[in-house]
């Protein structure tokens, strides 16, 4: 049955707001140096003929979205060419309902049929990660809008008093494990927000440790350079970092270094990130060893791992348990949707690391999938600046992670979002190791638009 509350899209609108990083990022393979926003607009109107406008931002982050050989001006323009695709889609999409409801039949309808349309005649088609990506931006305007319309936060929708079906018209349970009848987002996300959270620092594979490293090209804005600077001035608690994973004795050692730092500064959690290149568990599992032999404080500290291997799960079905009876092993360029997390939890992982920029609706179905299964969250970063770091953390805020967020915007653009930090210092500057959520407020996602 309809809902007073229930949407439908009248327009959408897309811009494209190019970033630069001040410091280079180090993507696999790649580099990241610059950085293509795309911001979205929805407008809506609820079944009681009240209209409102939603917004939505995701970096088009090509490095991570689409791993190739092909240029990356090509790939660039080709995920551009994929958003302006989506805009007339959105805008024409005839379904009625609750954002969440509206977003998962258009990410699982529509979306899949346009990305097969729009690979037509490629040599190498767009990844669904990078569809997802593209999408994402739409989609969480539409969550926005929703909230806006109706005068409500958008976290405070996802109830049966808003919702026309309950889980289970999405999600299929594990092997009798969970029961998806009668329940809805609300039975697995916090009651209440914290207002504060820990926040992870990205210690990248170009990142400078120390003084000794420093050249004198690096740039002089005032921002730290080097991590302990990072530590010092933010009271960092929580270091994510980068490794090659196709190189052991150089993640063996980096893990030592940053580990002896967060000794002598107090840092209490670190964790690895091998970007997806490694090809067997025994590479995780004998820098995990070898760590716990020689350097236990350093072993001690590492609080999981991150997504060591490929991206395509269904392809390369290793058997992972190995690694996740070390330390916590979470999915994160895998976890496309629940699926692959039903997936990934048959093969041993036991974690899922979230991102918005796979679109709020999905986020919001791993979450629900991966609770039910007794697997622990984390949310992870994709640099995101300006409006896309409030979502970002609002997930975070309501999943109730392993431990806070990771969050790093600041470190590569900090300028970039210098207009949304006049309304939300706490969003864009980490003090005492944390953010401050305190400034979220008001329907939506809580941005003030009107204000900034």
């Amino acid at each position: 049955m309809s809902k007073q509350t229930d949407i439908n899209i009248l327009h959408s609108e897309l811009e494209f707001l190019p970033v630069e990083t001040r410091v280079p990022l180090k993507f696999g393979n790649e580099t990241l140096t610059s950085v293509t926003c795309a911001r979205v607009q929805v407008r809506v109107r609820n079944a009681m003929g009240a209209e409102a406008i939603g917004w939505g931002e995701t970096p088009l982050s090509v490095q991570w979205v689409w791993p190739s050989r092909l240029s990356y001006t090509h790939r660039h323009e080709r995920l551009k060419a994929f958003c302006e695709f989506l805009v007339s889609l959105y805008s024409n999409f005839n379904c009625s309902g609750h954002a969440f409801e509206i977003g998962y039949d258009f990410i699982f309808g529509d979306l899949e049929s346009a990305l097969s349309e729009f690979n037509e005649g490629q040599d190498e088609p767009m990844p669904w990660l990078a569809a997802l990506v593209c999408a994402s931006a739409f989609d969480i305007a539409l969550h926005d809008a929703y909230g806006v319309v109706n005068d409500l936060p958008t976290y405070k929708t996802y109830s049966q008093e808003h919702l026309n079906r309950d889980l289970s018209a999405y999600l299929e349970p594990s092997a009798g494990l969970a029961d998806f009848n009668g329940k809805y987002p609300s039975d697995f996300i916090a009651k209440e927000r914290p207002d504060h959270l820990p926040a992870w620092h990205l210690v990248g594979g170009l990142d400078l440790l120390s003084d000794t490293e420093l050249t004198g090209d690096e740039p002089d804005d005032g921002y730290p350079i080097i991590l302990e600077d990072w530590i010092r001035r933010d009271g960092l608690n929580c270091l994510k970092i980068k490794l090659r994973g196709n190189d052991a004795a150089w993640d063996y050692g980096r893990l030592v270094r940053i580990g002896d730092i967060a000794r002598r500064l107090d840092v209490d959690w670190l964790t690895t990130d091998f970007n997806c290149t490694v090809t067997d568990p025994v590479y995780v599992n004998r820098i995990l060893d070898q760590l716990m032999d020689q350097h236990p404080d350093t072993y001690g500290r590492i609080l999981y791992v991150e997504q060591p291997f490929p991206y395509e799960l269904e392809v390369h079905r290793m058997n992972v348990r190995s690694v996740s009876a070390r330390k916590p092993l979470f999915m994160d360029e895998s976890a496309h949707d629940w699926r692959q997390v039903r997936l990934g939890l048959e093969l041993g992982w036991t974690g899922v690391a979230l991102k918005t920029c796979k679109t709020q609706t999905g986020a919001l179905l791993s979450l629900c999938w991966a609770k039910a299964h007794g697997m622990t969250l984390m949310v992870q970063d994709l640099t995101n600046p300006m409006l896309a770091q409030i979502p970002h953390v609002l997930l975070a805020a309501h999943a109730g992670t392993i431990m806070g967020v990771e969050t790093n915007a600041m470190q590569f653009y900090p300028e970039a979002s210098a207009r949304e930090a006049r309304l939300h210092p706490g969003l864009y500057q980490r003090r005492n190791g944390r953010l401050d959520l305190t400034t979220l407020n008001g329907p939506g996602f809580g941005y003030r638009i009107d204000e900034m």
